[in-house]
């Protein structure tokens, strides 16, 4: 049994479902105790079910909030050091797909939200964990960015904004922190069998949004989409010890799809 996260604790946004909770079954598995934040109470207790069944007996904390909000932010990160002393890794991975448009027939109302959630929730998760682990001199911090932070994807100009601010953030936070015994990097998803992908599928054909995911798989070098699993794997590297030289960048895992053009 791997036991690279024994006695260590990863605090998890977004981890009421897709890859959060695939992340946190996986860490469970191997020993962490868990902090797991989502705005949605029932996914929460949906993960929370899913550990007891694979690793019975792991620690965690389920926390409802809303990562947009500082005020919100501020109390997840208190809750999690009040209840396990310490967070020794941070997937800041909390985010929604927003609505498909075209540039120009973007609310600015829907633009803000999306950029409040994945760009914004991601800053103010970084500002406050940081400053608990520049306090133990040490941590790990692995932000959730997408093929859509590396590139462009139509139709989407708010999601992709926010990721290309995810992957600044990463980067230039890696810079400030690696001399703090920090270490901050990004995963790029690209196409993932997550609630949240099946939410865009739907939003082209709401009918026949599995044709749609079929039809995407096939321009992908692999012909399918990732399983939340296989995200899950990297993650848990990115967070342990084996991954402590690795800072300040962003790892792709979407089957060679940022390389289609």
């Amino acid at each position: 049994m791997n036991t690279r996260f024994d006695g260590k604790v990863v605090l998890i946004t977004g981890g009421g479902s897709g890859l959060g909770q695939a992340t946190a079954v996986q860490l469970a598995t191997e020993g962490a105790k868990l902090a797991l934040v989502d705005v949605s109470a029932d996914g929460l207790a949906r993960t929370a079910a899913e550990i007891e069944k694979a690793a019975p007996g792991t620690e965690v904390r389920q926390i409802t909030a809303d990562v947009s909000l500082e005020t919100d932010v501020e109390r997840y990160v208190a809750e999690t050091k009040k209840a396990f002393g310490r967070i020794d890794g941070f997937f800041n991975n909390a985010g929604i797909e927003g609505r498909q448009n075209l540039t120009e027939d973007f609310t600015s109302e829907e633009f803000q939200r999306v950029v409040a959630i994945n760009l914004q929730g991601v800053f103010l998760g970084l500002k406050h964990v940081l400053k608990v682990m520049r306090e133990q001199g040490s941590g790990t911090v692995v932000n959730s960015a997408s093929v859509g932070g590396i590139r462009g994807v139509g139709n989407q100009s708010g999601y992709a904004a926010a990721k290309h601010g995810v992957v600044g953030l990463t980067r230039n936070s890696g810079v400030e922190y690696g001399q703090f015994g920090i270490t901050i990097k990004a995963i790029a998803p690209g196409g993932i069998m997550t609630p949240m992908v099946e939410a865009s599928l739907k939003q082209v054909d709401p009918v026949n949004w599995e044709e749609v995911g079929r039809q995407f798989s096939s321009s992908n070098p692999m012909k399918r989409l990732g399983r939340p699993e296989e995200v899950a794997h990297l993650v848990a590297f990115l967070l342990s010890d084996q991954a402590s030289y690795i800072n300040a960048t962003v790892i792709s895992i979407d089957g060679g799809q940022s390389e289609q053009y």
